[in-house]
């Protein structure tokens, strides 16, 4: 019974803060950001425990992998054209990933987070399901990792176009690799609004940035959280 009722609430909420999006461009009442406040408000005024939500939100999560694993149909669909910018890509992703986790670990000691929220925040700047993945295996906390991932995604998509218009950024290659570097499956989102090529290379991003991050997971991360320990 608790599974239907979560499945349903949290798809009806989705689909009200989404249609209300679009007709309120406003960014606290971006779909990602007011459904799970709203579920914490349902939460909390029926008393629900927290265990009982995500335990009857499994299946909903667990359709997170299917959907990431649907993005390669545009990258099979360009094959040739990724094939052409491989060196280029393969550079900015690398760098991109880096910096993402140099800068959220910097800035966690700038504001003296404690070690379970440090080791949380370094994978935000990938797709959930693995940021999740790679939040476990360096003892971090997914469902606060999922929290950062999901601020990221939003932060990047509202503020990923305004950079791109600022400095007159024409090339989808530059559009998409640098919205899905930055702002994972919102940035893919978002690089639909420039056309199949920069969708193709958002979403090579995405999926490349969190391929690289599970290398850091296993080699760089662990050795920056050690400097704290």
């Amino acid at each position: 019974m608790i599974f239907l009722f979560v499945t349903v609430v949290t798809y009806v909420l989705y689909r009200f803060t989404k249609a209300l999006n679009n007709k309120v461009s406003f960014p606290v009442f971006h779909p990602l950001l007011f459904t799970p406040t709203l579920l914490i408000g349902l939460i909390a005024l029926f008393r629900i425990p927290a265990n009982d939500y995500l335990e009857g939100a499994k299946v909903l999560t667990h359709m997170l992998g299917p959907a990431t694993i649907a993005f390669a149909i545009p990258i099979y669909k360009n094959l040739d054209l990724l094939k052409k910018y491989s060196a280029i890509i393969a550079v900015s992703i690398t760098a991109g990933s880096l910096i993402a986790v140099f800068t959220s670990f910097g800035l966690s000691l700038l504001l003296h987070l404690d070690r379970s929220f440090l080791v949380s925040v370094l994978p935000r700047s990938i797709t959930t399901p693995i940021a999740m993945e790679v939040s476990r295996e360096i003892g971090g906390l997914p469902t606060l990792t999922t929290v950062f991932v999901i601020i990221t995604g939003i932060v990047g998509g509202m503020i990923g176009p305004s950079v791109i218009k600022k400095f007159a950024i024409q090339s989808p290659v530059a559009k998409g690799l640098a919205l899905g570097m930055s702002a994972h499956g919102v940035g893919t989102n978002k690089a639909m609004e420039y056309g199949e090529q920069a969708t193709t290379f958002s979403t090579l991003a995405m999926i490349l940035a969190a391929s690289i991050t599970l290398v850091w997971g296993k080699f760089l991360i662990p050795s920056l959280v050690g400097l704290i320990a």
